[in-house]
């Protein structure tokens, strides 16, 4: 079996793994292997075929880092509206007490609610920003 066929089969190997795994890297490797393929596609010798991979693999993963693909996001879970479904929800504030506090209904239990800073403590309808432990931060909501 020629060589080449043997590069071809490990880049669909790497691009079905992509896949399943949902990151861009192997993508960017199985470019490199690909590029390995085309090599020996030309008659390139072995050791030529693999720096071609390698190089390209290289390349593709430091261009790919420079994207917003290739960037790490971290944000903080109590914030993060992809980690807590309950940011972003709507829920009314009858009466505030001095410390900025209120105890409010909200799916189906009593919730501790805090002012976020910044907001004034008047009653009406808040938006939940954050979430820690038991207690829901809250934001003031503007109708338009």
């Amino acid at each position: 079996m020629t060589s080449y066929y043997l590069w071809f089969a490990v880049a669909v190997v790497l691009v079905i793994a992509e896949l399943a795994t949902g990151t861009f890297y192997l993508l960017m490797i199985a470019l490199g292997v690909a590029a390995g393929g085309v090599a020996a596609l030309l008659g390139a010798d072995e050791p030529i075929q693999t720096v071609a991979a390698a190089l390209v693999a290289i390349i593709g993963i430091v261009l790919l880092r420079r994207t917003r693909f290739g960037k790490l996001r971290r944000r903080d879970a109590a914030s993060n509206p992809d980690v807590n479904l309950d940011i972003g929800q709507e829920l009314e504030v009858p009466a505030w007490d001095d410390s900025r506090r209120a105890r409010v209904p909200y799916r189906g239990a009593d919730w501790t609610v805090e002012l976020a800073p910044g907001a004034e403590p008047k009653p009406g309808r808040y938006r939940i920003v954050e979430v820690r432990g038991a207690t829901l931060i809250v934001a003031r909501h503007y109708t338009a």
